[in-house]
């Protein structure tokens, strides 16, 4: 008998504030979907963000991807990495401006604490960027040991937080 994997439902959030960043949000929803094993299910609008953490540098476009995949956490979290090197990104220092972020938000209800990846991500809820988007593409999403998305964002609304025209977000 075959065992037949299930594929995961899986969240990643999006960032860029380098190098037409708008773009290169864009470039990597279209690399996320030429994952292996994995389909691109939704993509939310691209949002214009303040930078966090480190506030001298320019804003962010933020978006989040929902997929379906056959990799692991941690394969999945390897292959962002690899596009992550593939667009340029550079390591500079905690919070530095980066040309793309990727980051695994959500897998399925999986709550872990690894070496590298933590699910649901550690500070997901505290973020307008990450939670808007999120919320918009799946409004009825939970947050594994926290609770409902929405409630998140609303505890958000002092974030500053744009979405984009429509004509960066579809192509």
């Amino acid at each position: 008998m075959t065992n037949i994997a299930i594929p995961a439902s899986a969240y990643v959030a999006i960032g860029s504030n380098l190098a037409d960043s708008a773009q290169q949000v864009l470039r990597a929803f279209t690399a996320i979907a030429a994952l292996p094993h994995t389909r691109l299910c939704s993509r939310s609008s691209l949002y214009l963000t303040a930078p966090v953490g480190y506030a001298d540098q320019p804003d962010f476009i933020n978006a989040v991807a929902h997929i379906q995949t056959s990799l692991t956490p941690q394969q999945l979290l390897t292959a962002l990495l690899e596009i992550e090197q593939q667009f340029g990104r550079e390591r500079t220092f905690r919070n530095a401006p980066r040309v793309i972020d990727l980051d695994v938000l959500l897998y399925n209800d999986l709550q872990q604490h690894d070496a590298g990846l933590t699910l649901p991500h550690p500070r997901m809820h505290e973020r307008a960027f990450v939670l808007a988007p999120l919320v918009e593409i799946t409004a009825d999403i939970t947050i594994p040991g926290r609770g409902q998305a929405v409630d998140y964002l609303q505890a958000t609304h002092n974030q500053d937080l744009h979405r984009v025209g429509d004509d960066w977000q579809r192509q």
